[in-house]
């Protein structure tokens, strides 16, 4: 009898531990799937968090700032390069002439304050006709008169069929000429502008304001750098 009594006490020892290991584990799981428990992660829902709303105006400069670190806004205006024009020093006069066509200019000195194109040249000189286009392109887009930019021709002939003062005006009015003509007949400022043994048509300067030959070419050609010259000395009288 005893021994039964002692075999009941240790089953009911064995059955209660085992009762208590199965109550301790399912409390750890409750625990950690209870709404008192720290939620977990949710890599999509911390995906779909929206980014926080930039001040007006702030979003789109630090766009820009970020793109492109270092350098100006983009409405910062550039700065034009410098242009570096050579100073022949002052230009000879007009002497001699047997008059003009197409204005009221009576000497070289009536333009001093203009930026001021001269070219020799002959009207049936066919290098010299090439070069009216741009010429009368530039005349047109800087103006005349009271403005600050002048074109003179000077003509100077080539042969005797050339030195007819009608016929050099209808062949004006034939090629588009249409800014001051000084009449050289004899050629002696087509040759006191052009020291040595040769003379050439077409042959054209450009004086500043103060009388300067600030470019001079022979030829044809090279119409970028003289409507660049005529332009910066016109914007920059300081140049």
């Amino acid at each position: 009898m005893t021994r039964l009594l002692a075999f009941a006490v240790l089953l009911l020892v064995v059955a209660a531990g085992v009762v208590a290991f199965t109550r301790s584990d399912g409390s750890d799981v409750a625990l950690a799937d209870g709404a008192g428990g720290a939620d977990p992660i949710d890599p999509l829902a911390e995906a779909a968090e929206p980014e926080a709303t930039p001040a007006p105006g702030q979003g789109a400069a630090t766009a820009e700032a970020a793109a492109t670190p270092g350098t100006p806004p983009s409405d910062a205006e550039p700065t034009p390069p410098a242009i570096e024009i050579p100073n022949e020093g002052p230009a000879m006069t007009l002497e001699n002439l047997d008059g003009w066509l197409q204005t009221d200019l009576t000497s070289l000195e009536d333009t001093r304050g203009k930026v001021t194109v001269v070219q020799f040249w002959t009207f049936d000189c066919y290098n010299c006709r090439n070069t009216l286009a741009n010429l009368a392109e530039l005349y047109a887009r800087h103006g005349s008169g009271d403005g600050e930019f002048e074109v003179v021709g000077v003509h100077a002939p080539e042969f005797d069929y050339e030195r007819d003062p009608d016929a050099i005006l209808a062949a004006a009015q034939e090629l588009d000429v249409t800014w001051p003509i000084a009449l050289d007949t004899d050629k002696r400022n087509f040759h006191g502008w052009q020291p040595g043994n040769r003379g050439f048509w077409p042959r054209t300067y450009v004086l500043d304001r103060d009388g300067n030959i600030r470019f001079d070419h022979i030829g044809e050609g090279a119409y970028d750098e003289l409507n660049e010259t005529v332009a910066a000395l016109i914007a920059d009288p300081a140049l």
